[in-house]
């Protein structure tokens, strides 16, 4: 049986938050493994990176390596997300958490988010279901989405972040021209998840309007 992974970034002596950087990845009936050459797995590289360079040796930033691809109904990423936030406070001992998530990834992080540690949660390109909810009160969760994406919906991703406005601070940017790969205007959706993640965990002051405007209150933004 294939198991979950935690692989580090950037690891600093004290940290003063944990971040989890969630990869995406095809339903699969046949619980193929994850590996870390994975082109979903290796888009979220620049990703933590950037958020490890924003964090200024104050967060230990993490990449999660799911337990196997997709989503079913006896193993999903929320549960592996759910493993991680256990090791990752075992290591550092209860500190605020944030996930950052792409695709299925993306609707980990959303789902993950009401674990009582999390904070924070950034979805990019979100692959969801419109059902999908939580309860996330007293979170802050950015939704940064492609206005070009053909895999997962923008539309349904903005309706689902509304629905989430409910009970928690949600934002939801769109990017214009963007995909879901997020090969065009990468540097955008990873700046974006670093500072909101960066605010939100450590108090600093986000540069790009858009941001701002999320954690000011404003539910939709262009980017």
């Amino acid at each position: 049986m294939s198991r979950a992974r935690l692989v580090a970034t950037h690891v600093p002596r004290d940290p003063e938050g944990v971040v989890l950087v969630l990869h995406g990845g095809a339903s699969r009936a046949d619980k193929a493994m994850v590996s870390p050459a994975q082109l979903s797995v290796l888009r979220m590289v620049p990703v933590a990176a950037r958020v490890a360079r924003a964090g200024r040796r104050r967060l230990a930033v993490y990449r999660l390596l799911n337990s196997h691809r997709g989503w079913d109904s006896t193993t999903t990423p929320v549960m592996d997300v759910a493993w991680a936030l256990e090791q990752v406070a075992a290591s550092h001992g209860p500190l605020p958490a944030a996930l950052v998530g792409h695709s299925l990834g993306g609707r980990a992080a959303l789902l993950a988010a009401r674990s009582p540690e999390v904070r924070s949660a950034v979805a990019l390109n979100p692959w969801v279901y419109p059902s999908d909810g939580a309860d996330l009160s007293g979170r802050q969760v950015l939704v940064v989405h492609g206005t070009e994406d053909r895999i997962a919906s923008p539309e349904r991703a903005a309706a689902v972040a509304r629905r989430l406005s409910s009970t928690a601070r949600v934002g939801y940017v769109a990017v214009p021209g963007g995909r879901h790969a997020m090969l065009r205007h990468g540097a955008t959706f990873e700046r974006y998840a670093a500072e909101f993640v960066t605010a939100t965990l450590l108090g600093t002051e986000p540069r790009s309007p858009a941001v701002a405007a999320v954690l000011s209150g404003t539910f939709l933004v262009e980017g």
